[in-house]
């Protein structure tokens, strides 16, 4: 059960991303400096591999969020939520601004990138414990 648990939290995860960053294409586009075609699409949106790359790293994420939380008897709904929303706001997003300032892109980049950490975390926390 322990292996379904993390794929179905990582595909949650990944879904409600794809929902995220729906809504928030355009000023995400237009802070990560994504060259876009004339339709405002990014260029490369036919290319699976980031899609691929990120569903994997987000089963890694879920299994070690899983072994973590089993270690700690993290086992109910409110301790996943609370653990998840601990993981994405203090371990994941701090990272992004980490990154997003030595690499001197936007601000809004890493507020857009660290609000889906967040919120991805709190899922996987929650889908976690459901199992």
């Amino acid at each position: 059960m322990g292996l379904l648990s993390v794929i179905i939290a990582a595909a949650a995860a990944f879904v409600f991303g794809a929902g995220y960053y729906m809504v928030l294409s355009k000023p995400w586009i237009e802070a990560a400096g994504i060259k876009t075609d004339p339709d405002g699409n990014p260029v490369n949106s036919s290319n699976p591999t980031p899609y691929i790359v990120s569903f994997i790293c987000i089963i890694l994420v879920a299994g070690m969020m899983r072994h973590v939380f089993t270690l700690s008897d993290i086992n109910t709904i409110g301790k996943g939520i609370q653990s998840g929303l601990g993981v994405g706001l203090f371990f994941i997003t701090p990272w992004i601004f980490i990154n997003t300032g030595y690499s001197d892109r936007p601000w809004k980049l890493a507020v857009i990138d660290g609000g889906y950490a967040t919120a991805a975390a709190t899922i996987i926390g929650l889908v976690l414990t459901l199992f």
